[in-house]
Order: C-alpha cells, then sequence, then structure tokens
C-alpha cells in the first residue's frame, strides 16, 4: 500500500507543461518528487530505476516515448532524486552519484557508502541528506542503524559524511531552503534547521504525524502516512497546519 502512495504524489508530481493552453500533448519538463520516488524526469529524459539498473526513456515526444539506454547498478537499488546535471540513487548499500549531462548515457561520478540500510536521499546546494533506517524491507537485522547523514558534495567525484544524526525510524525526507523535514513513519515528522548544514538542528518533533515521505514546496508539505495522503501548510514554521487530506484504504 505504501508503494500506491508514492507513486500517486510522483505521478501527481512529475509533470510540467512548457504549451500552456495548447492541444497538443504537454511537453516533458523537470519534476517534483518524493525521497522514496523510483522514477524522475530530468528535460527530455525520464529516468527509472529498477533492483538493479537505471532505465532512461527519451520523452522529447510525449506521445511517443522512447527507450534509451539501461545502466547496471547493482543490487538493492531503491530511489532515485535529480538535482541538476546529476541523479542521486539511494542504495541498501550507498549512494550512486550520475552525471546526465548527455541525458541518453549517464555517466558514474561518485559513490558514498554505508552499512546495509534502507537510504532515500535528497540534494540541495552542496549538500545531500541521506536517512538509514533498520528494517525487514532491507535485508539488516544485525546492525541497528537509525539516522540522518549530512554529506558533503562539494566535490561531487568524492562525497565526504559530515556529520551523522540519531533518528528513531526514518523513512523519506524533503528539503526546501532551510528547512529538512524527515519522515519517522509511525513515529512521526520532524522539521530540522539546516541554515548551517555543518551543524544542523531540530526545530520541532510532531509524534502525532505519522509519515513515510514528504514533498516540501511553496509552504506546502504533501505527506504520505498509512492511512491518507495530507497536506500541511508551513508558512508558520513554528506549526504544522493541516490543509486537506485524502483518505487511502489500508
Amino acid at each position: 500500500m505504501r508503494s500506491t502512495l508514492y507513486l500517486f504524489i510522483s505521478l501527481s508530481l512529475l509533470v510540467s507543461c512548457n504549451k500552456a493552453g495548447s492541444s497538443d500533448a504537454p511537453s516533458p519538463g523537470s519534476g517534483i518528487g518524493g525521497s522514496t520516488a523510483r522514477f524522475t524526469v530530468s528535460g527530455n529524459t525520464l529516468y527509472t530505476v529498477s533492483s538493479t539498473a537505471l532505465q532512461a526513456y527519451d520523452i522529447s515526444q510525449s506521445s511517443n516515448p522512447k527507450t534509451g539506454s539501461k545502466t547496471p547498478l547493482g543490487f538493492g537499488v531503491e530511489t532515485i532524486f535529480p538535482f541538476q546535471n546529476n541523479l542521486f540513487i539511494g542504495t541498501q548499500t550507498g549512494m550512486y552519484i550520475y552525471d546526465i549531462s548527455q541525458p541518453g548515457t549517464p555517466k558514474s561520478v561518485g559513490i558514498y557508502t554505508h552499512i546495509l540500510s534502507c537510504d532515500p536521499v535528497v540534494v540541495q546546494g552542496n549538500y545531500a541528506y541521506v536517512t538509514l533506517r533498520t528494517g525487514t524491507n532491507c535485508r539488516n537485522q544485525s546492525v541497528v542503524t537509525n539516522s540522518l547523514d549530512v554529506i558533503d558534495i562539494s566535490t561531487i567525484a568524492r562525497p565526504k559524511l559530515l556529520h551523522s544524526y540519531p533518528m528513531t525510524n526514518p523513512h523519506g525526507l524533503g528539503v526546501d531552503g532551510d528547512l529538512l523535514f524527515v519522515g519517522e513513519g509511525e513515529y512521526g515528522l520532524r522539521v530540522m534547521d539546516i541554515s548551517d548544514p555543518t551543524n544542523v538542528r531540530e526545530l520541532h518533533y510532531f509524534q502525532d504525524t505519522k509519515t513515510y515521505d514528504v514533498i516540501p514546496t511553496k509552504k506546502l508539505l504533501i505527506v504520505t502516512g498509512p492511512d491518507g495522503i495530507y497536506q500541511y501548510s508551513y508558512a508558520d514554521q513554528k506549526q504544522l497546519t493541516l490543509v486537506s487530506k485524502m483518505p487511502v484504504q489500508p
């Protein structure tokens, strides 16, 4: 059921129309997706990840997409996140960085490795934010690691861990300016101050807001939870204000 929620949100937001008011098919554009998304759009290319590979599709003609290159990635691939000319791919063993300046031929440019764990990732500026958690889907039962890792990607070929912050059971996350939102699954939602990425501070912890993934955009936070999809306003950074809810049957 959780994957259905993530897919719904990604499908809802992975569209932009460059021909507003035209009767022609929408032109491709950049996408907005959650940190647990398995596909994304950058320019005229759609990228998807399976558990072992990165697949590109040419969507310059939206009504006639064409299959492009397939890049093997190994095992345990989970998520994909675009930023500028790079894709950040979360896997159970690390974060892979691929240069997509040549869209049809993604090129590996960097990797950040960690212990076997679930690994959503978001990026802003020179920093990547990764959550690691234990869980049956991550094939990791012996090592207990639940954390938020802040990674310096100013040198893209050599990502460097700056700091690791303990979490309870982190899932998806999202970033907007000085704010980082971290879903703690059944344990709630954390709002972090990242105005200084080298010293992340917790602003709020909403324990009653069960959160699997988040998408912050224009002061609205889209949240997927166990029983539906929510929209919260964070115009007032001291509180979340519920705007709407779409119930989803488990």
